[in-house]
């Protein structure tokens, strides 16, 4: 497959094709796919923006009970999703479409117990676009903000449904304001440094549907300890059943 390359995902337990530009699995995919908990009677998950669907694999991978939905924008990854799917011996709980989640026709309401979803970082207003149109729909706010993420969990997910995503810190206070206007209440966050002595460049957050008051702030997890060093809890994350 041109402009492809095959790469193994968590130790070779997913085994990816990936477009050689574009979205492509990194840090901030791994530690998603670690910080989801599908707890008991959770059945139906749905990605959002699930490009060559190296989380949706990732979840069937770890939780064998489990279908999930993955949808894209852009009809090339969907299209590569459905062949990792396949390859991975996963396409029967797996599945991918193509649509723009600001379609309220595209996915049935109240359906989901979880939505997972690694938005775009950037607002149009502040990031510049790349001449890679695909990077841009990932890195750019081009079709998916954070007010579209909240109106989307609130509109799919069924009551007491659970969000699960990661976002750059520098967004923190805009994210969870759009989240808490559409009910969508944020329950536990943990910020991610890059190194100690270093701020904050993304958080986890998990999110309930019609939840209650009250949010948990976890400790600090960091990428890299004093010596350079990936730390324990960042090599778990990547482990087939890893979870931070």
């Amino acid at each position: 497959m041109p402009d492809t390359t095959v790469d193994d995902v968590l130790f070779g337990s997913v085994r990816m094709i990936q477009p050689s530009t574009g979205p492509r699995v990194n840090m901030d995919t791994v530690l998603l796919s670690a910080w989801v908990r599908v707890r008991s009677g959770m059945r139906e998950i749905l990605e959002a923006g699930c490009a060559a669907g190296a989380v949706s694999l990732i979840l069937a991978q770890r939780y064998g009970n489990i279908h999930v939905t993955g949808v894209d924008i852009q009809p090339e990854l969907v299209r590569i999703a459905g062949i990792n799917a396949e390859n991975n011996k996963l396409s029967d709980r797996v599945k991918f479409i193509v649509g723009d989640i600001r379609d309220k026709k595209l996915l049935p309401s109240g359906k989901f117990d979880a939505l997972v979803m690694n938005p775009p970082y950037s607002s149009l207003m502040a990031g510049r676009e790349s001449p890679d149109a695909s990077r841009t729909a990932a890195r750019l706010e081009v079709s998916c903000t954070p007010d579209d993420v909240a109106e989307l969990a609130r509109r799919v997910l069924k009551s007491r449904g659970r969000l699960f995503t990661v976002f750059t810190s520098l967004r923190l206070d805009g994210f969870l304001s759009a989240m808490r206007d559409r009910r969508v209440i944020p329950k536990r966050l943990r910020p991610v440094y890059p190194a100690m002595h270093r701020n904050s460049g993304i958080f986890l957050l998990e999110c309930v549907k019609d939840g209650g008051e009250g949010m948990t702030i976890l400790p600090p997890l960091f990428v890299r300890d004093e010596d350079g060093n990936y730390t324990p809890e960042i090599l778990k994350a990547y482990e087939p059943d890893g979870h931070i």
